[in-house]
């Protein structure tokens, strides 16, 4: 009992030490559940919504760009008999006067929902059938998600579907089941298929046909423009779109977890060689090495504990912010996702729990072992220490050259995939970071004589601080330096496909004016412009050449393919950066309608070269295309294939265009030509954009896509800063009886917090200093192992020389920060006092 009271009492006389030993833990653990939440959020709102759409399907016919004739389900169900069988028409729309709000809209015919989708089905007369199936533009919503949009059952809600408003009027809510159901039902917009096809521009036509199927036979012969498919391919297909994504998200998370783990040791370590003096006491006082063990283990998981559930409540605060930030991300890039609710998993919290408390329990084990095993006499004597840690650190530094050795050799092979990528990288950090306390040491030794021009003896003794410190000031500078060298690497990483992303954007964008129907809507589900104004703005005055643009998602058993349909001429063509193959031959391979080519994503994901041939379903059956060229392209991590308009026509019926890019004729400005463009289009609602603010919009879509990173980056300085002012109240609290020395010797209060600034000043500078190295090894690594193995892309590095002030301010900056507390604290506590509480 005396035991656990000494305990106590020294935590009670040093509560900020112990509230920065809690601090360190709950922030580590809240980046990672904080990205854990969001990636998770994000998926499962996916899951959610897919599972809601498809129902209890096994299968599905799905078809060309244009769908299915509506005739194909009379043949199935009728003629051939197969049943269940559900027709569906679906599309997004943008909900009029509520910017970002969208609805996935799904026709169906409610006579045969029930045995695929429950909730669109009208049970126990809670649903108007005769209004919904008789009435046109007439719909369902959940009674939340009507509440939430301004609707109500009777009053019409506007819309706007491709850049034409329209409106369809609510006769009931649809009914769901559990919880799970309603989250997934949440933006949902059930319609009869009539309806649908009305609103979408889809008369005569479906999206697919949803079928149960035992064995995925039964169901015939199938026209060539459609095929069957099980229900969960589409989903899985853009699942993996952000897959990717969601992986690099959470290896920045990792990045932020191995600052976290390095400020949990921090912070448990020094919780234990602060009371190094008591334990020596105790042990001379006759407690045995098992009772002083067990008191540092149940202290550390007490503090594990603590910092573990604020950890996880705050990172389920910041999951909310990250959240919408990979929401929107997933919006720009990939396809439109609402998330309703933020989800923690059971793997979420026990990761979170395993990182707090586990993480901290195991790092005060090596200081407790080393408390409780040394003799009484050494463990009071702080010199003691400090040499034994000089002399573990030329071992410290070979260990770590061997695990940064390892670590390329894994980097190199190419083996492993995106796994190992990281694995690698990961070994190479902590590598580095076991070579920090010998680099500590060198910088310290190199900064002595200048700093003793300077500041004279003071200069010299701050100097010395680090090194007679190097227990303390190794791991805190070992921490400062991953934490620094990540936003190095990131930076750079981000600085360098930013200028890779102008380039390409400055090649790509050859068009003076461009326009698009208006509206919601990526690039993969851009709805198509009206026909009779394409045909007007082709002959528009003032525009030398007219090109066209139609992309479009090709469905099939083994996922989906993005095909690109380019009525183009010579110099638009030669935007395209091309990685393999000249641009002559694959101009005229191309534009004779023999050749397609490929982005580098799409060729990197299915492994395809200059010759090979890429299968697709055309609505004239499979044809194989050969590969003339394969491109530099950064609009899609998935990837996409490029085809000349004349080729596409001869194997799809689709004529619809969705994007018209216009060259201005000589004299003619691209304002002149917009106003052109603007008067041609008359009431139809699109968007004329000039090339210079597409390119404007296109960078602030690529900003925002890193402004997780940034956020990221940002908590990641933050978990280092916290770690070092922990190890720096630390330093203050052991050496006080010194510092005090140094008092009664007639330093001033000035004088000594100098010294004690000084010190913590050369802390950053060394971590500034030697986190420059490891950044650029970073983003040498993230730019061409990871994004390469992640994306596909190939990116050249950039590097601005202002990165090293940044990372030399930053690190500076960071340690006094963190030094002024403890640094003032010193300066104010009477010699007398100091002598006193060292007794």
């Amino acid at each position: 009992m005396i035991l656990w009271r000494a305990g106590a009492r020294h935590l009670l006389r040093h509560p900020l030490l112990a509230f920065l030993s809690v601090i360190g833990v709950a922030l580590g653990v809240a980046v990672v559940t904080a990205v854990d939440v969001a990636n998770e959020s994000a998926h499962r709102a996916f899951q959610l919504a897919a599972e809601a759409a498809a129902g209890k399907a096994s299968h599905q016919i799905v078809g060309g760009p244009r769908g299915l004739d509506e005739d194909l389900y009379r043949i199935i169900r009728v003629e051939r008999g197969v049943r269940p069988a559900a027709p569906v028409v679906e599309g997004v729309v943008s909900v009029t006067g509520r910017p970002g709000t969208t609805l996935h809209l799904i026709g169906i015919d409610p006579l045969v929902e029930a045995p695929f989708r429950s909730h669109t089905a009208p049970v126990g007369g809670r649903v108007d059938l005769a209004a919904l199936m008789g009435t046109p533009a007439t719909g369902l919503l959940l009674r939340e998600t009507a509440e939430r949009v301004g609707a109500a059952v009777g009053k019409p809600l506007r819309l706007d579907v491709g850049g034409v408003s329209r409106s369809v009027v609510l006769v009931g809510y649809l009914e769901a089941g559990d919880e799970l159901a309603r989250q997934g039902l949440a933006s949902v917009l059930v319609t009869d298929i009539a309806t649908a096809q009305e609103l979408l521009g889809m008369t005569g036509r479906l999206s697919r046909i949803d079928l149960i199927l035992a064995d995925g036979k039964g169901v015939g012969a199938l026209p060539p423009g459609a095929t069957l498919i099980p229900a969960g391919a589409r989903a899985g297909a853009m699942d993996r779109m952000t897959r990717a994504f969601r992986l690099n998200l959470t290896a920045l998370s990792f990045l932020a977890l191995l600052v976290g783990m390095f400020l949990i040791y921090n912070a448990t370590t020094f919780a234990v060689v602060r009371r190094r003096r008591l334990i020596g006491l105790m042990r001379a006082m006759g407690v045995t090495r098992r009772e002083i063990f067990g008191q540092v283990c149940v202290e550390a998981l007490l503090t594990g504990l603590i910092g573990t559930a604020a950890g996880i409540a705050l990172g389920l605060a910041l999951g909310e912010v990250l959240t919408r930030l990979v929401t929107r991300t997933i919006n720009d890039l990939y396809f439109v996702l609402e998330v309703q609710q933020v989800a923690l998993s059971a793997t979420t919290l026990a990761k979170g729990c395993l990182l707090g408390i586990a993480a901290t329990v195991a790092a005060a084990v090596p200081p407790a072992l080393e408390a409780t095993a040394a003799p009484p006499r050494a463990v009071l004597s702080r010199s003691f220490i400090e040499a034994r840690t000089r002399r573990h650190v030329p071992r410290a530094a070979l260990a770590g050259l061997a695990a940064m050795l390892g670590g390329a050799l894994l980097l190199a092979t190419g083996f492993g995939g995106l796994a190992a990528g990281f694995t690698g990288l990961f070994a190479l950090i902590l590598g580095y970071a076991l070579t920090v306390p010998f680099g500590t040491v060198l910088v310290a030794r190199a900064m002595k004589p200048p700093m003793g021009l300077l500041f004279g003896n003071l200069g010299r003794m701050a100097a010395r601080g680090v090194v007679v410190s190097l227990s303390r000031t190794g791991v805190a500078t070992a921490a400062l330096v991953v934490a620094v060298s990540a936003t190095i690497g990131v930076g750079i990483m981000v600085d360098s496909f930013r200028h890779t992303v102008q380039q390409w954007l400055a090649g790509r964008l050859k068009a003076d004016i461009y326009v698009t129907t208006a509206g919601t809507g990526t690039g993969r589900d851009k709805p198509p412009l009206d026909p009779a104004l394409v045909e007007r703005l082709r002959l528009v005055p003032g525009a030398a050449a007219v090109s066209t643009t139609r992309r479009i998602t090709i469905q099939s058993a083994g996922g989906e393919t993005d095909l690109l349909v380019l009525g183009i001429p010579r110099r638009t063509f030669d935007g395209f950066r091309l990685k393999e193959g000249t641009p002559d031959r694959a101009w005229q391979s191309f534009s004779s309608g023999e050749g397609i080519i490929v982005s580098e994503p799409f060729a990197f994901r299915h492994r395809l070269g200059l010759g090979d041939a890429v299968r697709l379903r055309t609505d004239r059956g499979e044809r194989d295309f050969t590969v003339a060229g394969v491109f530099y392209d950064y609009g899609s991590d998935s990837g996409f294939v490029a085809m000349d308009r004349g080729a596409f026509n001869r194997y799809w019926d689709d004529r619809s265009v969705d994007g018209m890019g216009l060259y201005a004729a000589p004299g003619i400005s691209s304002a002149q030509l917009a106003e052109a463009v603007r008067a041609r289009s008359g009431s139809a609602r699109v968007s004329i954009i000039s090339s210079r603010e597409l390119y404007e919009a296109s960078v602030a879509v690529f900003d925002r896509t890193f402004v997780i990173t940034g956020v990221l980056r940002l908590l990641t300085v933050v978990v280092a800063v916290v770690g070092i002012l922990s190890a720096l109240m630390a330093m203050q609290v052991e050496r006080a009886r010194e510092l005090a020395v140094l008092r009664a010797m007639g330093l001033t209060p000035a004088e000594l917090w100098g010294v004690v600034c000084g010190e913590t000043g050369l802390v950053g500078l060394a971590a500034g200093l030697l986190s420059l190295p490891l950044g650029i090894l970073q983003a040498a690594v993230l730019i061409y192992a990871i994004n390469r193995r992640s994306f596909g892309w190939t990116m050249e590095f950039s590097l601005s020389p202002s990165i090293f002030w940044q990372a030399i301010v930053l690190a500076v900056g960071a340690a006094i920060v963190a030094g002024i507390v403890p640094a003032l604290a010193t300066a104010r506590v009477p010699p007398a006092l100091a002598f006193k509480e060292n007794e």
